[in-house]
């Protein structure tokens, strides 16, 4: 995929912190031009990003409207591309409906910065700019928030992606 692949710009040849950082900020820079027409035209946002701080890393999961799926870690590696197996780009596609109806309880933001340990991220990418909001993971998990929905389609998101790659 141009967006995320190594012909996009994304620095995958920097250091595995630089390279991890590109690539959320592409994410994040996500504009209606650069998704295309290719973004189903009910879709809710251009694109969800889901950050999960941890003890030494954060995991980053981006759905984009077009399909494109990624999840990758500030310590390096990841996957890319996932959104060509259908069975991701199905989950995704969930994940971003999922997003419609939560799009109220995110708050303007200008930056993005990421979460800290134990906490859990939503960047909804609009044509508006972003919209997000932070949680602790543990609310989200035992459906104590309001947008656990959207977490659990993210871990939908993610399940598919470890699915494909166990295959």
């Amino acid at each position: 995929m141009k967006l995320f692949g190594r012909n996009g710009g994304d620095g995958a040849d920097a250091d595995p912190a630089e390279a991890y950082a590109g690539l959320r900020r592409l994410a994040l820079g996500l504009t209606t031009e650069s998704v295309g027409a290719s973004a189903p035209p009910d879709a809710p946002a251009l694109a969800l990003v889901m950050d999960t701080g941890m003890a030494n890393a954060v995991a980053t999961l981006v759905g984009v409207a077009d399909g494109t799926t990624s999840l990758y870690y500030s310590t390096g590696g990841g996957v890319i591309g996932a959104g060509t197996r259908h069975d991701v780009a199905t989950a995704t596609h969930r994940w971003l409906q999922a997003c419609g109806p939560m799009l109220g309880q995110l708050s303007p933001v200008e930056d993005a910065p990421l979460p800290a340990e134990g906490m859990v991220q939503f960047v909804a990418v609009t044509p508006g700019g972003l919209l997000g909001a932070v949680a602790p993971a543990a609310e989200l998990g035992e459906r104590l928030h309001p947008l656990s929905p959207l977490f659990y389609a993210a871990h939908g998101v993610i399940t598919q992606i470890r699915l494909t790659q166990a295959a």
